[in-house]
């Protein structure tokens, strides 16, 4: 007996040992799932934010293509109403899609300035078919949609920590300027 009160402090050592080992794989493998689970968290919330950008991006796109058609727009590629009409009824279902994603795994302030954006978006249609619509008009209501596409960007930026990025403006060279309106 009295060996094996001799060996017991280092079976204690052992057992505490291998008790601290398992403590801290343990703790390190929490922290890495927790680290994995974000990543995947904020890769979802990063393409629903993309696809939701996408199909308003392609409906603005479709717009500016009849715009141009009817004298309005400078877009390179025109596109007469009658056609374009399939291709926006496909853009809505798109966006419709695009955004129950986004409302599913959006923050609430990009959420809402998503909203914004589709609203000017919409403001963007009313006008093309408005009977007052003019070069100018258009040019306005385009700039309004783009200030508010930044604004949804600036808000996915700040909601997913990243630094600023660019407005988006991009400018012509003054050849392709001139030609456009």
């Amino acid at each position: 007996m009295s060996d094996f009160i001799k060996q017991l402090p280092a079976l204690l050592g052992v057992m505490i040992g291998a008790f601290g080992s398992y403590v801290v794989v343990m703790r390190g493998d929490r922290a890495r799932f927790r680290r994995e689970h974000a990543a995947r968290w904020q890769e979802r919330q990063l393409a629903a934010y993309t696809d939701y950008a996408l199909t308003l991006k392609r409906t603005v796109t479709l717009h500016r293509r009849v715009a141009a058609h009817l004298g309005h727009d400078g877009y390179p590629h025109p596109l007469p109403p009658a056609e374009a009409t399939p291709l926006l009824v496909d853009a809505a279902d798109a966006r419709s899609a695009a955004g129950e994603g986004l409302l599913m795994l959006g923050a609430p302030e990009v959420v809402e300035a998503a909203h914004k954006w589709a609203l000017t978006v919409m403001e963007v249609e009313g006008l093309l078919r408005a009977p007052g619509c003019t070069a100018d008009t258009w040019s306005a209501q385009i700039d309004k949609q783009r200030m508010a596409r930044e604004k949804y960007y600036t808000a996915i930026r700040r909601d997913m920590e990243l630094p600023p990025g660019h407005s988006g403006r991009w400018q012509l060279p003054p050849a392709l300027a001139e030609e456009r309106p």
